[in-house]
């Protein structure tokens, strides 16, 4: 649970009775709570509560999660995943004897917000990953591991925390090619993740220029340009993409827009969805149609044949 010390579950989520962050916001859970009352019927069209000051409108835990008018100020990604925290603390509040059954089951049963339509993401070309991945100056040694970096990045679709956790020991080889087997990604997931030539070309570049065969495959360098440290964080793999983005001429680039060039440009050899997917390790197929925008094709658009001009 973010936020929460003093005790070593945050990871799994840890119980209220016996973690400071639950026993300083418990009684906030509990105030918020209280100052909201079940919907009447009057109330599902939009009156006001009886006995309730004029003009007031009624209050619901989404508003009170969200901060105000959760609508419109926030997305419903955003509002479902203060939701999300609000049910796992109020379950756990339960379980403390901190907060009453009928009320964490009356949170228990919110519904999210919903999403309507699906947003189109941002990913690169083929031209333009290429003109990404010869921007490091590999005449240096950082130039050297951010090759190697951007190229897990696009060749296998890795997320910014699969990066940072990588170490040597995971690469390994499997049916006469090198992978990374059993790697745990969202969710605990498992997959294994093929590294096609290039991209271990690049690390073996790296790895060989930096002297290191054990550990973390990404280190830190200081401005002298040595080694040092015994790994790099998921905030330093985003402001290298954000650099080389930059130079290239692309404004706006996230190291999960990699990920999405990847599944693009694996469909657009020819790639199965399915294998799309096993790579991505995805959950469901739907995500990775999300990632590919196969619903809509903005390469060749319908609405591009209408044959009108001006």
């Amino acid at each position: 649970m973010p936020g929460c010390t003093g005790c070593s579950r945050c990871a799994t989520g840890c119980h209220p009775s016996s973690c400071s962050f639950g026993k300083s916001n418990i009684p906030k859970l509990r105030a918020s709570c209280n100052s909201i009352s079940r919907p009447s019927p009057d109330e599902r069209t939009g009156s006001s509560r009886p006995g309730a000051p004029a003009g007031e409108r009624p209050r619901s835990i989404e508003a009170v999660a969200a901060g105000g008018d959760f609508q419109s100020e926030f997305a419903p990604s955003t509002i479902n995943v203060r939701l999300s925290a609000i049910r796992k603390l109020a379950s756990q509040a339960a379980e403390a004897g901190l907060l009453s059954n009928d009320l964490a089951s009356g949170i228990q049963r919110l519904k999210g917000a919903r999403k309507l339509g699906v947003r189109a993401g941002n990913w690169l070309t083929k031209e333009q990953a290429s003109e990404l991945l010869h921007s490091p100056d590999t005449g240096t040694l950082k130039g050297k591991r951010d090759r190697a970096l951007l190229a897990l990045l696009i060749g296998c679709g890795l997320r910014r925390s699969e990066m940072a956790a990588l170490s040597f020991e995971n690469i390994e080889q499997r049916e006469g090619r090198w992978v990374l087997p059993d790697l745990v990604g969202k969710g605990g997931r498992v997959r294994t993740v093929p590294l096609p030539a290039w991209v271990k070309s690049g690390i073996d570049a790296w790895s060989s220029a930096a002297g290191l065969c054990e550990g973390k495959v990404f280190r830190s360098i200081d401005k002298k340009g040595l080694v040092w440290g015994q790994g790099i964080t998921a905030k330093v793999i985003w402001w290298v993409v954000l650099r080389y983005a930059k130079k290239v001429g692309i404004p706006k680039l996230a190291p999960h827009d990699l990920r999405r060039t990847c599944a693009k440009l694996c469909r657009a050899a020819g790639g199965d969805l399915e294998q799309i997917q096993l790579l991505l390790g995805h959950a469901s197929i739907q995500t990775t149609e999300q990632y590919l925008g196969t619903r809509q094709n903005l390469v060749e658009a319908v609405n591009d044949r209408l044959g009108l001009d001006l």
